[in-house]
């Protein structure tokens, strides 16, 4: 079970790219132009708070999975 959910308002997204140049492990941007996640269930954050701290439209929301709940970290 992962410890951590992404969920992306892709809707929202500009295609700025600062995701995908700060986490390029797990965001790519698309043949759209917009960003998508490679994986949105994950065990380690790793470079992605970084990503979603920095999105300048803030459409990256991270939750932290805590007995069987959602806890919203960003």
């Amino acid at each position: 079970m992962p410890k951590y959910v992404i969920e992306q308002d892709r809707e929202g997204c500009t295609g700025c790219g600062v995701c995908a140049s700060l986490c390029p492990d797990n965001w790519v941007m698309a043949d759209d132009g917009l960003s998508d996640p490679v994986n949105s269930e994950l065990e380690e954050l790793g470079c992605n708070m970084d990503a979603a701290q920095s999105c300048p439209v803030l459409v990256i929301h991270i939750y932290e999975l805590k007995d069987g709940e959602r806890e919203q970290l960003i």
